[in-house]
C-alpha cells in the first residue's frame, strides 16, 4: 500500500513542479524515449541475469507489493509451534517427533500454523536440522555452525534481488544519457530548421536524461532498498528458528527455547514476555485437552 503512496507522491511532487513553473506536462510523454530507456533496461537485465536469478527477482518484486508478512502474530505463531514441537521431543523423545518432520504438511503442529507451513524455505530449514537431530551424532556447537553455513548461503542468494535492482538504477541514468544522445543526433539533422522546431527536439531529447534519473532515484533504487529490508526481515524468521533449535540441542526447557527464540525477534514485531506466556499456556491447555480426549 505505502508503495503505490510513494509512487503518487514522487510523480505528484515532480510533475505538480514542473507545472508550476509553467511547464506544459504534454512534453514530458516522448514514447520514443520510454521505448529506448525500457528496452535497453530490459535487454540488459536480459544480457547480464542468468534465468533462474531472474525470476528470483520476479518473485521478490511480487512480495514488494504485499509488504512485510513478518509480523508480530506470525513470530508469535512460530514460537508456539516450536515451543509444542519441542515440548514433544523433551517429554516423549526426538523419535516422537519423526511423523511431525517427515511430512510436516500431514503434522497436527504445523497444521496451526498456515505461514510457517506454506513457507518452504523455513519448514524446510526447521525439519532438515531436527531430522539432524535424530540421528544424533552432532555436537551442539557443530549444529550451530552447520546452520550458520545453511543460513548464509540463503541469504547470499536472497541478496541477489536486491544487488541487482540496484545496479539497474545505476545504470539508468547513462541510459537516459543515451536517450538524450541520440535526440541531440536527431537535432543535429535538423539544424537548419526553424528554431521552434529544433527547440522541440532538443527538449524531447532532454526528457530522457530527466527519465532515466527520474526513473533510477524515484523508483528503481527505493524498490531496491525496500526489498532488501524485506530479506532482512525473512533473515530474522529464520534467525528465530535457528535460535530455538540450537538452544534445545543445549538442552534447554522448552520454555526456555522459546524466550532465547523471542530475545531475536526486532523489537517492532517482538512479542512480550506477557504475551509469549499466554501463548504458552494456550498450547498447554489444547494438548491437555486432546490427551482427555485420546483417552476417552
Amino acid at each position: 500500500m505505502f508503495i503505490f503512496i510513494g509512487i503518487a507522491v514522487v510523480i505528484a511532487g515532480v510533475m505538480g513542479g514542473f507545472m508550476l513553473h509553467g511547464g506544459p506536462p504534454a512534453v514530458l510523454l516522448q514514447w520514443s524515449e520510454f521505448l529506448i530507456i525500457g528496452g535497453a533496461s530490459i535487454g540488459s537485465l536480459l544480457v547480464g541475469t542468468p534465468l533462474p536469478v531472474l525470476i528470483r527477482v520476479m518473485g521478490n518484486l511480487a512480495l514488494l507489493f504485499k509488504g512485510d508478512q513478518y509480523t508480530k502474530a506470525e513470530y508469535l505463531n512460530l514460537l508456539k509451534s516450536q515451543f509444542e514441537l519441542f515440548s514433544i521431543a523433551q517429554r516423549d523423545g526426538l523419535i516422537n517427533i519423526e511423523a511431525h518432520i517427515e511430512k510436516p504438511e500431514e503434522s497436527s503442529i504445523f497444521k496451526k500454523n498456515s505461514f510457517f507451513l506454506h513457507n518452504h524455505h523455513a519448514l524446510s530449514f526447521l525439519c532438515d536440522s531436527m531430522k539432524l537431530m535424530l540421528g544424533g551424532g552432532i555436537a551442539p556447537h557443530d549444529l550451530e555452525a552447520l546452520l550458520d553455513a545453511d543460513l548464509e548461503t540463503h541469504h547470499e542468494e536472497s541478496a541477489s534481488g536486491p544487488n541487482l535492482m540496484s545496479k539497474l538504477g545505476d545504470a539508468l541514468p547513462g541510459l537516459g544519457i543515451v536517450a538524450a544522445v541520440l535526440g541531440i543526433v536527431i537535432t543535429m539533422q535538423a539544424i537548419d530548421g526553424p528554431p521552434a522546431e529544433i527547440g522541440e527536439k532538443v527538449a524531447a531529447a532532454l526528457v530522457g536524461t530527466f527519465l532515466g534519473i527520474l526513473m533510477s532515484y524515484g523508483f528503481v533504487q527505493p524498490l531496491a532498498n525496500h526489498m532488501e529490508i524485506l530479506n532482512q526481515s525473512e533473515a530474522r524468521y529464520f534467525e528465530c528458528i535457528k535460535t530455538g533449535i540450537v538452544a534445545f540441542a543445549k538442552g534447554n526447557a522448552p520454555t526456555v527455547v522459546v524466550e532465547f527464540s523471542r530475545r531475536v525477534i526486532f523489537n517492532e514485531v517482538r512479542p512480550s514476555f506477557t504475551e509469549l506466556e499466554s501463548a504458552i499456556k494456550e498450547v498447554r491447555s489444547s494438548g491437555s485437552q486432546a490427551a482427555q480426549q485420546a483417552a476417552a
